[in-house]
């Protein structure tokens, strides 16, 4: 009876730890453990895990290659992703990668995304921190598409009101139902399209005005181009120098002689300044050029006397008209 106890007992025991031994065998399956096969580690870190569990799985190139190990918080802004990699993708995964957390489906659950970079790289090797990319999580997405609805609805709203607007507007409708609104829209269109082809006209002539200009033809090109021209400018350049120069000189010339004269006039041993100076000789040639004048003058009334006497009034009649046969010749030969 003893020996059966201790029988039943251990088959007790032997049934309980297999039971054990199911359900943490069926624990790690749903965990996505990888039970039988080896692996090597990675990692990469985030700011965001956006729901990332251990367990989680994790893809390269859309093929599952491995689950997450653990996760651990580095600091109040850095979480630290640990994932089991299967074996065969030590050659295949390189230091360059770049690790992203997406999600199955639409609403499924977490996955880690692992992504060639660009250019080549060699294998990353166990323990390596992986470079993170961070991605739009699903609730940032409706959050944005969230506000992107309220401001359609503030859109939609004005777009109404403006519509109420138009529909409410007799103006408009008495300028859209009048007769000569397609007339006139044509005359303008007709304007509109005359002046595009003046338009065209001109570019088309200052595209040839600037042509010519390059080609070194016309007055503008001729300037621009012309080494002859420039050399005469230079030339002309330098001679205005030399002019310049010799009037600069006949300046300071000029304001030497003016100094001696000056020097002169204000000299006391001087005429210049005995002229200006001396009363009595002002006087004297006062009175010698008013009897000169007084001379002058009756030397005229004399000559106009001779003039009417008879035996010299025939000779001063030819002299008349040789001075006026003279004047008809100079303005016939000038013609």
């Amino acid at each position: 009876m003893a020996k059966k106890t201790v029988n039943n007992v251990k088959l007790g025991v032997f049934v309980l730890a297999g039971l054990l031994f199911l359900v943490v065998l069926l624990f790690l399956i749903g965990r996505n453990k990888n039970l039988f096969g080896s692996t090597y580690v990675l990692k990469s870190r985030f700011s965001n895990v956006q729901g990332l569990v251990a367990g989680n799985n994790v893809r390269f190139a859309g093929i599952q290659v491995g689950t997450v190990k653990s996760i651990d918080i580095i600091s109040d802004t850095l979480v630290e992703v640990s994932m089991h990699i299967n074996t065969n993708m030590k050659d295949v995964i390189k230091s360059n990668a770049l690790v992203t957390i997406g999600t199955d489906g639409i609403v499924g659950n977490k996955v880690v995304n692992i992504v060639s970079g660009s250019g080549p790289s060699s294998p990353a090797p166990a323990e390596s921190l992986l470079s993170a990319r961070e991605t739009v999580s699903a609730e940032d997405m409706l959050n944005t598409l969230g506000k992107s609805n309220q401001d359609l609805s503030v859109i939609t709203e004005e777009f109404k009101r403006t519509i109420q607007r138009i529909n409410n507007s007799k103006a408009l409708w008495d300028v859209l139902n009048s007769e000569s609104l397609y007339p006139d829209l044509k005359a303008s269109l007709e304007n509109i399209r005359q002046s595009t082809a003046g338009l065209e006209k001109i570019t088309a002539q200052v595209n040839t005005v600037v042509q010519q200009v390059k080609s070194g033809e016309g007055t503008v090109g001729k300037l621009l181009y012309d080494t002859a021209i420039a050399y005469n400018l230079e030339e002309t350049s330098r001679k205005l120098d030399a002019v310049v120069l010799s009037a600069d000189n006949m300046v300071k010339d000029l304001d030497s002689i003016i100094s001696g004269i000056d020097q002169k006039i204000n000299s006391a041993d001087g005429p210049v300044n005995t002229l200006l100076t001396d009363r009595q000789m002002t006087s004297d040639m006062r009175n010698a050029l008013k009897n000169a004048e007084q001379g002058a003058r009756r030397f005229n009334e004399s000559m106009e006397a001779l003039q009417h006497n008879f035996l010299l009034r025939g000779f001063f009649r030819k002299q008349e008209r040789r001075r006026q046969r003279e004047a008809k010749d100079s303005a016939a030969t000038s013609y």
